[in-house]
């Protein structure tokens, strides 16, 4: 029986699969069946990876090739720029209205950029054919990639089918003829963050929404999708002792009497103006809060430049400064089962601080930007936040003193918005049992254990 490779192609999907177990559950029933094949850097996960076979990716991307195999890497990449993953990402945004607020020539999200539309024209049977040609099994593949998928790989498994890395992969199953199982990794991955490959055997995705999503937007057959739930809850649905919270807020010395208002960043692609925020809430605490609650700041996982961003904030007793991490998945829980309050812009942070009935602040604009600057706002207007934005689970902020105002009715009255909150995450998460790792496991083996 040969080998199952489970490729993890980013790290927040990574820790998705890592942390909430489902990496555990696939060892236990493939055993030394299961391969690991980490394209971002693994390092924060080893220790909880011990015991498990790694596939090191320099194997099968870093070999010298021929001049004939680069001569067709070379084709093949600039055929990309023109037909591929970003023209149709950014084809898909204008044919559905995606984020057609945040669209712009130029955008540091490349998923937003329109001036990587290509210069062929926009007509839906081009495109059709620009989506058959990207995901042809007659593209380029790495040598070194197919002989070693031909020779020991039985069934591929995607934590999150849709990155760019992930299509060398998904080009060498199909023309290998492998089974393969896709995972959607997050709510809002199917309206917006680029096309969904078609001739997986089974999708895997948290809610009925995006089962839907897959089939009006992207073509794939609602028999081949199964609704699992949000692994993320499962470590939500244990719950931390609150002695546990006080210990930690003692380890990084605030006051475990204190209510604890944790602000939640965004990424610095998404939230420029963010430091500014951070400085000016720091200001507030300093002349009106402090010794009446303590302010933690964490920073979103891929913030590269959180210490110049959260510098405001460092070194002041009553206020900490978290590292950006993916790891402390652990800790993130603690702080969202018992934190007073949640001060987020948007992402999945202001989603799961509502699973975990929070009190939250959502800020919808920008501290200190020039007049007509609207990152924040347009953070929370794709398609996927409908649900979210419509009702009344948080408190909005579209000026400072509505921040202010928001974290102080959070502390008086943190059960106001209760009912709404449980109601907004069963509709947008889905089921929330503790089951839902176990699901996606069993959806995978289901397609995989027998190759």
């Amino acid at each position: 029986m040969r080998d199952v490779w489970l490729v993890l192609p980013d790290a927040l999907s990574t820790r998705l699969f890592v942390d909430t177990g489902i990496v555990g559950g696939l060892r236990e029933q493939l055993g030394e069946r299961l391969l690991l094949v980490p394209l971002s850097d693994e390092a924060e996960w080893q220790e909880r990876l011990a015991g498990i076979r790694v596939l090191d990716v320099k194997e099968i991307t870093g070999r010298q090739v021929g001049p004939r195999e680069r001569l067709a890497r070379r084709i093949d990449r600039a055929l990309d720029r023109q037909l591929g993953y970003y023209p149709l990402a950014i084809r898909l945004n204008d044919r559905f209205g995606f984020h057609s607020e945040r669209m712009a020539p130029g955008h540091p999200n490349w998923m937003l950029d329109s001036s990587r539309r290509g210069s062929l024209p926009r007509w839906n049977r081009l495109e059709r054919g620009m989506e058959r040609w990207h995901f042809s099994p007659r593209r380029y593949v790495p040598s070194a990639l197919l002989d070693r998928m031909r020779t020991g790989c039985g069934a591929l498994v995607l934590s999150n089918v849709q990155p760019q890395n992930a299509v060398p992969f998904l080009l060498a199953a199909r023309r290998l003829s492998l089974p393969v199982a896709a995972h959607v990794a997050s709510w809002d991955h199917t309206v917006g963050k680029g096309v969904i490959a078609s001739f997986c055997d089974v999708y895997i995705v948290q809610n009925r929404a995006l089962k839907d999503d897959l089939a009006r937007y992207h073509g794939i057959p609602r028999d081949r999708v199964v609704v699992t739930g949000w692994p993320q809850t499962d470590v939500y649905h244990l719950r931390r002792e609150r002695l546990a919270f006080e210990a930690w807020l003692a380890s990084i010395r605030l006051d475990p009497a204190l209510p604890l208002v944790a602000v939640m960043g965004n990424t610095p692609t998404n939230a420029p103006y963010e430091a500014r925020l951070v400085e000016r809430l720091v200001a507030w605490w300093e002349r009106e809060a402090a010794g009446r609650v303590s302010l933690l700041f964490r920073p979103h996982p891929r913030d590269k430049q959180w210490r110049e961003r959260f510098r405001s904030a460092s070194g002041k007793p009553g206020v900490y400064v978290q590292e950006a991490s993916y790891t402390d998945f652990e800790i993130l829980a603690t702080i969202l089962q018992h934190a007073a309050c949640v001060v987020a812009n948007a992402g999945t942070i202001l989603l799961e601080a509502l699973v975990n009935n929070r009190p939250a602040v959502c800020v919808l604009y920008d501290e200190g930007a020039p007049a007509g600057e609207s990152w924040a706002l347009k953070n929370v207007v794709g398609e996927h936040y409908r649900e979210l934005v419509t009702s009344d689970a948080f408190y909005r902020a579209t000026r400072f003193e509505e921040v202010v105002s928001g974290i102080e009715r959070s502390l008086l009255h943190p059960d106001e918005l209760s009912g709404e909150r449980q109601r907004v995450a069963r509709e947008v998460v889905g089921e929330i049992d503790g089951r839902a790792a176990q699901r996606v496991a069993d959806a995978i083996l289901e397609v995989v254990a027998e190759t």
